[in-house]
């Protein structure tokens, strides 16, 4: 099994709910490749600012 270590960076222009969908999508081709992914995701751009408005 392969395993790949990928970014999410959540922000402007791609915000966190497509990050969300594009996430499924590499669990489902996961599970039909026997691949693993590996997530390790960090807020950019306004998310990042409202996140540490909000801490």
């Amino acid at each position: 099994m392969k395993t790949y270590k990928i970014a999410l960076l959540p922000g402007d222009g791609v915000g966190p709910e497509v990050t969300r969908a594009a996430v499924e999508v590499l669990h489902a081709v996961a599970d039909r490749f026997q691949h693993r992914f590996v997530f390790d995701e960090h807020l950019i751009g306004g998310a990042s600012i409202d996140a540490g408005r909000m801490s």
